[in-house]
């Protein structure tokens, strides 16, 4: 089984690709991670994209590909793997279709997650960070609060509020997320992959609709 995850940010992608991975024994590839190991193992891809990430700024698309392509090309490359946050772009997506086509590897299925802005907003706007560079724990206003309202319960110090998740700033990165999938989300619904699901309700009930909106044949793939 081969998945690729797509949706909004606060979508819920993350969780729902580590599940995937977790219970159908996918390796979960999340291209931070990759660009982590990268450097870590001091690949050329990896020194390049090293000053990017120390400066704190985005990793450009082809250098992106490029680490993907690296670990597709590897000795333990997967053969079964959910992508958690790539392709976010057309032309990620020709991209890695050119690497899965070297690879010999096809696609089971697209999962486009739909959760509407207002939803989005209510998960991201409510969301509050420790501070703290080796706590860094996240709690939510109504999700998950503190026990003492902008404490962190584990290390006491006081919360925030990252730039990210203030609500002009999620709505433009909605405006860009559905800037970039205008295109992308009709590429894979081309070659007959996209099966859309709601990103809203409990998180079980979100992964057992995305199971069911696989193909039958996928599980043994």
């Amino acid at each position: 089984m081969r998945l690729i995850l797509i949706g909004p940010p606060g979508s819920g992608k993350g969780t729902q690709a580590k599940l995937l991975g977790d219970r159908l024994h996918l390796a979960h590839i999340a291209t931070g991670d990759i660009l982590r190991e990268a450097i870590r193992l001091g690949t050329t891809a990896g020194r390049k994209a090293e000053p990017f990430v120390k400066a704190g700024q985005l990793v450009p698309d082809d250098l992106v590909n490029e680490l993907v392509a690296d670990r597709f090309r590897r000795e333990d490359r997967p053969e079964r793997f959910v992508m958690d946050g790539y392709p976010r772009t057309l032309a990620q997506a020709a991209s890695f279709d050119q690497v899965l086509r070297q690879q010999f590897l096809n696609l089971t299925a697209v999962i486009v997650l739909r959760v509407n802005d207002e939803e989005i907003i209510r998960r991201l706007s409510g969301r509050w960070i420790c501070p703290k560079a080796d706590c860094q724990a996240t709690y939510h206003v109504t999700a998950n609060p503190p026990k003492v309202l902008e404490i962190c319960d584990r290390c006491g110090s006081k919360l925030g509020q990252r730039d990210d998740d203030k609500e002009e700033t999620i709505r433009h990165r909605l405006e860009v997320y559905r800037t970039n999938t205008m295109e992308l989300i009709p590429h894979y619904q081309r070659q007959g992959l996209v099966r859309e699901v709601t990103g809203e309700g409990e998180i079980d009930r979100i992964y057992n609709n995305i199971v069911q909106a696989l193909p039958l044949d996928s599980a043994a793939s």
